[in-house]
């Protein structure tokens, strides 16, 4: 089936979005309202990204030393003959992309910290109702997204003068389907669902990727038109931290594993490379 039809079908019941956000039991909104948990579900999915922060920070410094000790074999393989100085070079370059990733996951991490902050600055009062709680918003903010998204398939003249946002094909586009078919998958059945610190991160962070992703979309449709927005139109400055970082750690933490293991294969290489005349 094709991923744009395949939304629309798992979307049927957002007519409009916001319908689905306020139908909600009496006895949910009680119980939401009365769970100091729910208030402060925000907070101790931060503290789960620094937890998960603290620990990539750990495998990137491990993967500097591992770097150091490539070098180190590298100098001595190539006094011993074993090793070229390309190989050296190699080994260095690594090590200097390990010692980038630490650096950057010690931001990541310091980021997470004041998300931290942040998170218990925004925690709803003892009697706030249902619609003030973490989870709440989040899904309020999907729903908006999506609505967004949907006025590009409903409205004639948008589908008209911005065809690349309702193409599937179109790889900005794509993008975006991709990354709100993860934030669907995630998605809660409802604002009352009590939801782990770990699966309610993974949510948030779904819905920051499609929204930063629909952005990039419509930016360059708008673009495509002859329009030029200045700035994005996607989340506030605390998701945008919050994206960024995530994009930066995961983008650090992939970089060190490959330099381990590349540190690794060259050293055994190295080992077996016969000595050069």
């Amino acid at each position: 089936m094709d991923p744009l039809w395949a939304m629309l079908a798992d979307l049927w019941w957002l007519a409009p979005a916001t319908v689905g956000a306020g139908a909600v039991g009496w006895g949910a909104v009680s119980m939401a309202r009365g769970s100091g948990r729910a208030r402060h579900l925000e907070v101790e999915a931060s503290l789960h990204d620094v937890r998960v922060a603290a620990g990539n920070l750990s495998r990137a410094r491990a993967a500097v030393l591992a770097a150091r000790a490539a070098v180190a074999r590298a100098d001595a393989d190539r006094l011993a003959r074993r090793a070229t100085s390309a190989d050296v070079a190699a080994a260095r370059h690594a090590l200097q992309q390990a010692e980038r990733d630490v650096r950057a996951a010690g931001a990541d991490l310091r980021a997470r910290r004041a998300n931290v902050r942040a998170a218990r600055a925004a925690v709803p009062p003892r009697r706030a109702g249902i619609e003030a709680l973490p989870l709440s918003r989040l899904i309020a903010r999907h729903d908006a997204l999506l609505s967004r998204w949907l006025a590009y398939e409903t409205d004639a003249a948008k589908a008209i003068d911005y065809p690349s946002m309702s193409d599937p094909h179109d790889p900005l586009t794509a993008e975006f389907l991709r990354a709100q078919s993860t934030a669907q998958w995630l998605r809660p059945s409802g604002p009352d669902v009590k939801m782990q610190a770990a699966d309610y991160a993974a949510y948030r962070d779904a819905v920051y990727r499609a929204e930063y992703a629909f952005a990039v979309a419509e930016r360059a449709a708008q673009r495509g038109r002859g329009d030029a927005p200045e700035a994005p139109a996607s989340g506030d400055h605390w998701s945008d931290l919050a994206r960024d970082v995530m994009d930066t750690t995961s983008r650090a933490i992939a970089r060190s594993a490959e330099a381990v293991a590349r540190a690794a294969e060259a050293g055994w290489k190295n080992r077996r490379r016969p000595p050069e005349e």
